[in-house]
């Protein structure tokens, strides 16, 4: 069931009655001067903070815009805004009148000057005065709001508005300061900020300069590493300008001094007057301090400095100096000076920029000393290596011209002239006891000057560059020629030539000869030159006993190649000999042909003794001039001194004409008709006979050699031979008459013989030789000596011949070959196994060529003759009965090996 209103627990409110139009109207009037009251607050705010946006770094427009706002909307007379600096307050910002309270208050208040300022720094929120004559306020203010600015509870300031009368601040008006407050506080911290910002930002930018200009430096110097110049130039400038200075200079240790090498700024006087001084540590200067005390010296005021001493600073009006010095590793390389005309000392920061500035200006000091000293080794390296590369160039030379020593002279005296910088060079070679130039690096350029030259003998002296190396044999450096006194060659003055080196070419401690040098200018040569023209000369000296050596080797080998030539020559005459036994004609031919050859003669005859005259019997011309070969057959010459081979019969020794043709006894015109000019004439001797003559002649005056005479004399003794051979096989062949006869006459002895050939018997006394033909006997007769004395026990070895030989003629061959072979023989001796035990001399040739063919036993007088065998060219000795029954035997001759084969008949 529902219950009836009326049965409610509680009553029912009764609604107030409706407000009446007048209050509606009162109310919508307060509403709406609230809303434009708020709204005006609004918008002061606005504004305030548009002024703060608008002036991020300047408080002064937001103070101003705040107390404004302020003195409007909460109806103040005047008001300020003071900031606290920890110990007084000071006005920023007032809108007060008269002026002399807006001055006085600017001048600013201790917190003890007012009592209710105490609260503030107690950290009230406000402080209220509603009547400021109570507290003492001589300026007419009663009522007073002070609202203080905190960010983070720290008192930054404070707003203060003023009225007149006494009327406290209402809520919202106390609310509205303290917003303008906070605002306040917004815009000193964005102040502060944006001056930080600021600060931050100008310290960036000036790092930034700073790099920069460092970086630019740095760049002049990886520019300029071997110029330090314009590094320093840039230096000055870049620290003169970044700190602000009207004058910069850089001095640079030269020695024990320093001297001012850069500057910017400064009056040319000035820097004319600084150029001329030399530092010194001291106290005098800023330079001097700094060198003096190796660190940074600043003075900010150079004239009430009492030890500063430099007219001309003080002239050119600086009044604060700043020195910097250039260190490394302690030492002061130098300075870096900088001035003002003002009294402004150089902050820190600028001090630490020319501190930067000084390090750099070091490293480019470093790096041009480490780059000269790379470059002076390298410019060092690289003249080794042209040195050494004209070393081996020269010894090219010497390799490709060992016979000639001209080219390498050449080569010398350019590469000498070239790598020392010389205008001349000139090699000098000794000749007997004077020097003769040979060689020079000008003598294309200056011929007449080489002409007189080379027409000059140098001697020993000291008037002359040559002269004194060869006087004193070393080298001798004359700086000036024309301020030597004892220098007298006026072809050299002439040339215009001042300085002059003299190097000797030494051998063994002889001057060979010269190197000399010479420049057109007064520049001596330095060390390095001179050790190079030692080198040179060392080349040139090993090019010349290359020279030497080889010319003696190749005259040496020239000396064997025609010995061996003769010795074959030699060699085949004897062949020709041994082949032609019975007919001396192609005997004299050979003979003739190769004298003639081997002698590098025009003609060649032979003539042979006919009598008591000569004729000619074989020539080598006889099918090319028949004519005058028929002339000279009629001829017989006889001895006397009208012609060569008369004057050879006449003297019987060589006769020399080098020329005929000057010869006043010569008188035979066919031979000048046949345009001959020299001749030799050689004789043919046996027994001091002059058996006929070798003659040779040529068609133009030139003498010939002692080894072309020797030679000549050789196939002299050639020819004897095989005349002598030729007559000694005639009477071989008429041997066998006279023995046939004689065996009739004489007891014979019988031997044992398997060869046909004749053996020979010898008388130990009386040299009585016997010969019987073997026609296969058992045993020859052995014959009575014609002394009383035994007869002989040896027999003669085999003689090959057609015939027997006859005693007369063994008698003659017996004391020829004891004449010709005997004591002096180069060959060892052996013992005999004869009974009286002597030695037996084995024989050589007369010309000592070949080995002997007969040897003769000194005790029993057994005429030995020579057979070869595969092993050793010599044989045994012959064995035979003597009488009583013992053997004889000669003991076998000594074995000497010989390049021959070949022996001959004795």
């Amino acid at each position: 069931m529902s219950r009836s209103p009326r049965t409610a627990v509680g009553k029912t409110p009764v609604p107030p009655p409706p407000p009446s139009y007048a209050e509606l109207e009162a109310r919508i009037a307060v509403l709406t001067a609230e809303r434009d009251e708020a709204l005006e607050r609004e918008t002061a705010t606005a504004e305030i903070l548009q002024v703060i946006n608008s002036s991020p770094g300047d408080r002064g427009p937001v103070f101003d815009a705040i107390l404004e706002k302020a003195r409007i909307l909460c109806g103040a007379a005047h008001g300020n805004l003071s900031l606290y600096d920890g110990e007084r307050f000071r006005v920023v910002a007032i809108n007060t009148r008269p002026q002399e309270l807006a001055d006085r208050a600017r001048q600013g208040f201790l917190p003890s000057d007012f009592p209710h300022l105490k609260a503030l720094l107690d950290g009230a929120r406000l402080a209220h005065v509603p009547d400021l004559a109570e507290i003492g306020n001589p300026y007419g203010a009663r009522t007073g709001l002070f609202v203080p600015l905190r960010k983070d509870n720290a008192l930054l300031g404070l707003i203060a508005a003023i009225r007149l009368e006494i009327r406290p601040f209402s809520d919202r008006e106390i609310a509205l300061v303290e917003n303008f407050a906070a605002q306040a506080v917004i815009a000193i911290e964005n102040a502060r900020l944006f001056a930080e910002l600021q600060a931050r930002t100008r310290d960036l930018e000036e790092s930034l300069e700073y790099q920069t200009a460092t970086s630019d430096v740095l760049k002049v110097i990886s520019r300029s590493t071997s110029d330090l110049q314009p590094v320093l130039d840039t230096l000055v400038e870049t620290a003169a300008r970044l700190c602000g200075a009207d004058a910069a200079s850089i001095s640079i240790r030269e020695g024990e001094v320093y001297r001012y090498v850069a500057q910017y700024g400064a009056e040319p006087e000035y820097w004319d007057a600084l150029r001329q001084r030399t530092v010194l540590p001291g106290r005098d200067s800023m330079a001097s301090r700094v060198l003096l005390e190796g660190r940074v010296a600043h003075v900010p005021d150079i004239r009430a400095d009492p030890d500063h001493a430099r007219p001309e600073a003080v002239e050119a009006g600086v009044r604060t100096g700043l020195g910097v010095p250039l260190l490394r590793e302690g030492a002061v390389l130098g300075t870096i000076n900088l001035a003002r005309k003002r009294v402004e000392p150089f902050t820190e920061r600028q001090i630490e920029l020319v501190r930067t500035f000084a390090d750099q200006a070091v490293i480019a000091m470093e790096n041009a000393r480490l780059l000269g000293e790379l470059q002076s080794r390298t410019r060092d390296l690289e003249e080794s290596l042209e040195y050494q590369t004209a070393t081996s160039d020269v010894l090219n030379v010497i390799s490709r011209s060992t016979a000639d020593v001209q080219p390498v002279l050449d080569t010398v005296a350019e590469t000498a002239a070239r790598l020392c910088g010389a205008d001349s060079a000139v090699i000098s070679i000794r000749e007997g006891e004077t020097y003769r130039p040979v060689a020079s690096s000008f003598s294309a350029a200056e011929p007449e000057y080489w002409a007189a030259l080379r027409q000059r003998t140098i001697v020993s002296g000291r008037n002359s560059i040559q002269g004194r190396v060869a006087l004193e044999g070393k080298v001798v450096h004359v700086a000036d020629v024309r301020a030597e006194p004892d220098f007298a060659v006026p072809e050299v003055v002439a040339a215009g030539r001042r300085t002059v080196l003299g190097v000797p070419l030494l051998r063994e401690g002889a001057v060979l000869g010269t190197i000399n040098l010479a420049r057109k200018r007064v520049e001596p040569f330095t060390e390095r030159q001179i050790e190079l023209v030692r080198t040179f000369a060392d080349q040139a000296v090993i090019a010349i006993e290359n020279a030497r050596l080889l010319g003696e080797l190749q005259a040496r080998t020239r000396d064997l190649e025609e010995s061996l030539e003769y010795q074959t020559a030699t060699s085949d005459v004897l062949k020709v000999i041994s082949r032609s036994t019975a007919d001396v004609q192609p005997v004299l031919d050979t003979v003739m042909e190769t004298a003639a050859r081997l002698c590098g003669a025009d003609t060649a005859t032979i003539t042979i003794r006919e009598g008591e005259v000569y004729r000619h019997v074989a020539s080598t011309f006889s099918a090319v001039e028949p004519e005058y070969w028929a002339i000279l057959r009629q001829q017989t010459i006889a001895p006397g001194r009208d012609s060569l081979v008369g004057r050879v019969a006449l003297e019987g020794g060589v006769v020399h004409i080098a020329d005929i043709g000057a010869d006043p006894d010569y008188a035979h015109p066919e031979t000048m008709t046949a345009g001959l000019r020299t001749a030799l004439g050689v004789p043919l001797l046996r027994e001091e006979t002059v058996l006929g003559t070798i003659n040779l002649a040529r068609k133009r005056v030139e003498p010939f050699t002692n080894r072309q005479i020797e030679l000549v004399r050789t196939f002299a003794d050639q020819a004897v031979i095989a005349i002598e051979n030729a007559r000694l096989l005639t009477e071989l062949r008429d041997a066998p008459a006279i023995s046939k006869n004689r065996s009739n006459t004489r007891p014979r002895r019988a031997t044992c013989s398997r060869s046909s050939a004749a053996r020979l018997l010898i008388c130990s006394r009386c040299s009585t030789h016997w010969s019987r033909p073997g026609s296969g006997s058992a045993a020859p007769i052995r014959p009575r000596c014609r002394s009383a004395r035994a007869t002989c026990s040896a027999v003669l070895p085999r003689v090959r011949s057609t015939r027997p030989l006859t005693p007369s003629f063994g008698a003659r061959l017996l004391r020829r070959v004891a004449k010709r072979w005997a004591a002096g023989s180069p060959w060892p001796v052996r013992s005999c196994t004869s009974r009286t035990s002597r030695r037996i001399p084995t024989i050589a040739s007369p010309k000592r060529r070949r080995s002997a063919n007969y040897g003769l036993c000194s005790a029993c007088r057994c005429c030995v003759r020579v057979r070869r065998s595969a092993r050793s060219p010599w044989p045994v000795g012959v064995s035979s009965r003597s009488p009583n029954g013992r053997s004889s035997l000669c003991a076998p001759l000594p074995t000497r090996r010989s390049s021959r084969s070949r022996t001959r008949a004795c």
